[in-house]
């Protein structure tokens, strides 16, 4: 296959795709080694932002996507929510990246780490397919144990989960908890 050909048919498949195209997919539908899809992607990607497009090949969910450029978002955002109200609310944010970092993990567990009881904003999370039940903890009741979807990994722009920033990076460090501490009392030493 001609690369101009390859490329084409790379371009093709990922216009039509509902979500990322693995790499070994695509080296099967091209006939090519995995290798040389991964070559074809990353110089699909550094020629769309040469170009400067509005759009750029991503690897997102173990797979690559055609999707808008990060600095489309505000186009983009306002194109998508008008009319619609889908952002997540603060509890469910709290609840998925609890999910995020501790998978697998059931409803109490949940409802221990966030403090009030969890159980609609899970059901809500299932719904949208941003979490899913991967399991059963062993004991008493045999609780669902619930992990992150593809579809989340997907909607955060992230290969894997691995891509996660580290938790540690997003925990206040001692000094401004003591900061925190101190406006709470003011006058007194802490």
């Amino acid at each position: 296959m001609v690369d101009s050909e390859a490329f084409r048919a790379v371009e093709a498949v990922l216009m039509v795709a509902v979500e990322p195209v693995p790499p070994g997919l695509l080296a099967e539908l091209l006939e090519v080694r995995s290798e040389e899809v991964e070559s074809l992607c990353s110089e699909l990607a550094r020629s769309y932002e040469q170009q400067n497009r509005g759009f750029i090949l991503a690897r997102v969910a173990g797979g690559y996507r055609i999707q808008s450029h990060p600095d489309m978002a505000q186009y983009v955002e306002r194109f998508a929510t008008q009319g619609v109200s889908a952002k997540l609310s603060a509890a469910a944010l709290e609840t998925l990246a609890i999910v995020a970092y501790k998978q697998p993990v059931s409803r109490a567990q949940i409802t221990a780490v966030r403090g009030v009881n969890a159980d609609g904003v899970v059901r809500m999370l299932v719904q949208r397919g941003y979490i899913e039940e991967v399991g059963h903890a062993a004991g008493p009741g045999q609780p669902a144990l619930f992990g992150t979807t593809l579809m989340f990994l997907e909607k955060m722009g992230l290969d894997s989960l691995a891509d996660l920033p580290p938790i540690g990076e997003l925990v206040p460090g001692v000094e401004t908890l003591e900061e925190l501490e101190a406006g709470l009392h003011p006058g007194v030493d802490v």
